[in-house]
């Protein structure tokens, strides 16, 4: 029976230690963890290395900035999936082909909001098609300042739109804070469905 079970927090909120403890409970050493970082700096480098060595060496990892629902497609069926995470994987389509160096303050995007709309419509259909556990990570970015330029308005709200649509999809939902895991999906339909009585 597949399964989608979304996390989301802040930096540094627990969120990847919580969905990894989720999905060896539910795969073991039978897992497909998909990376959606990309290495533009050392940072990011030492960071990617970090995450490599920390993971089992039993899963399978496949490293994708982009293309996510092909990758599903790829996967065998049943099979349980991490990937993480999704706003970096909507920073990636959203900056394809971009050169911000010039003025990143014209930003708009346009456009392409639908298509990442899209390739996440996709991967939720995968998961019902292939009949996968798919556990994805993803930032709580509306919760903080309004950021300044305009790029970061615009990412901020489709992550916040990919969050809804996900959280609507998903049979579980948990959002971390210093560690600990809250699961909310029960809980706010319970509230939703107190308003519409």
């Amino acid at each position: 029976m597949s399964q989608l079970i979304l996390v989301l927090g802040g930096a540094r909120s627990g969120k990847s230690s919580f969905a990894e403890e989720i999905v060896t409970k539910l795969g073991g050493k039978d897992v497909t963890y998909i990376a959606t970082s990309e290495s533009r700096d050392q940072e990011m480098v030492d960071r990617i290395e970090k995450h490599r060595k920390s993971r089992p060496q039993e899963w399978t990892t496949i490293e994708e900035v982009k293309n996510i629902a092909q990758v599903l497609d790829r996967v065998n069926k049943g099979s349980v999936v991490l990937l993480d995470c999704l706003t970096l994987l909507i920073s990636n389509l959203l900056l394809q082909g971009e050169d911000l160096a010039e003025d990143e303050y014209d930003f708009n995007g346009q456009g392409r909001e639908e298509e990442i709309i899209q390739e996440i419509e996709e991967i939720i259909a995968k998961v019902e098609e292939k009949n996968l556990i798919l556990v994805i990570v993803s930032n709580e970015l509306g919760q903080g300042l309004v950021p300044t330029y305009k790029l970061g308005r615009v990412y901020r709200d489709i992550v916040g739109r990919a969050n809804q649509l996900l959280a609507n999809s998903a049979n579980e939902v948990y959002i971390t804070y210093a560690g600990l895991p809250i699961e909310i999906k029960e809980l706010g339909e319970r509230v939703r469905k107190e308003f519409k009585e």
